[in-house]
């Protein structure tokens, strides 16, 4: 059943991203990308509670869950903030990301079949865990706006004008929101270091020296943005190179 969720939050977020880009071609934007974000999320909720059950612990424990609870996260940050930020695009520019972390997972042998129900549980460890990898879902969106910021700055320079021009928010509430997910990634990283510092094992010590360095370098760029006027274009690039280089974070789980 679980397989059959991801399966179907693959087809939402698949056509999440047809239904958008479909719109962006006539110059609108469609609502229904909204909708079968929902409906992905609605089915990666499930997917996810289908494992945690079967492993009796917040699902971490294998590539596989990692990558649904990361595109979990990155959907629920979408679903959060894009109508406050005024990011409707952002489900279209987000979907190929978040298909493709679902669509990995779907190969066979990245996410275990026949789990080992835990006898024991570190709550502190799980809650680590959990938050560490949600932080990256708004630090992805973060990347993702400052991919759009980026496009829409080298279509303006370069004179251009299309129908992609015409639905994307403004660069500035472009550069605004970039560095506002990038923030708020920044402090649900910082209560999951906090948990990591609780555990009672040593088994996620090496994910901690990890994402304390991911947590050090999103610090000093968001204290540059706010506090040394870092300049937009500087403070999206950094958030994108920053996000593909913590994604070595994983690596180490």
């Amino acid at each position: 059943m679980d397989r059959t969720m991801l399966a179907l939050a693959c087809l939402f977020v698949a056509l999440a991203g047809v239904v958008g880009a479909q719109s962006v071609r006539h110059g609108q934007r469609s609502r229904w990308t909204l909708v079968f974000m929902g409906l992905g999320f609605a089915a990666q909720c499930w997917a996810l509670g289908e494992r945690g059950q079967m492993r009796g612990q917040c699902p971490l424990g294998d590539a596989g869950e990692i990558l649904l609870f990361l595109s979990w996260s990155a959907t629920l940050f979408y679903l959060i903030t894009g109508a406050a930020f005024r990011l409707s695009l952002l489900g279209l520019f987000s979907t190929p990301l978040i298909f493709l972390a679902q669509l990995v997972a779907l190969i066979p042998g990245v996410m275990e079949k026949n789990v080992v129900t835990v006898a024991a549980t570190d709550y502190w460890g799980e809650f680590h865990m959990a938050v560490s990898v949600m932080a990256y879902g708004a630090l992805a969106l973060s990347a993702v706006a400052a991919v759009m910021a980026l496009i829409l700055d080298k279509k303006l320079k370069s004179g251009l004008s299309d129908h992609l021009m015409a639905t994307l928010p403004s660069i500035s509430n472009l550069h605004t929101s970039v560095a506002r997910l990038a923030l708020i990634g920044w402090v649900v990283l910082t209560v999951g270091i906090f948990a990591g510092m609780m555990m009672d094992s040593g088994d996620g010590v090496a994910h901690l020296v990890v994402a304390s360095a991911t947590w050090a370098l999103y610090g000093v760029l968001i204290v540059a943005y706010y506090w040394r006027g870092l300049p937009p274009n500087t403070m999206g690039l950094g958030s994108l190179v920053l996000f593909i280089l913590s994604l070595g974070v994983f690596a180490v789980l």
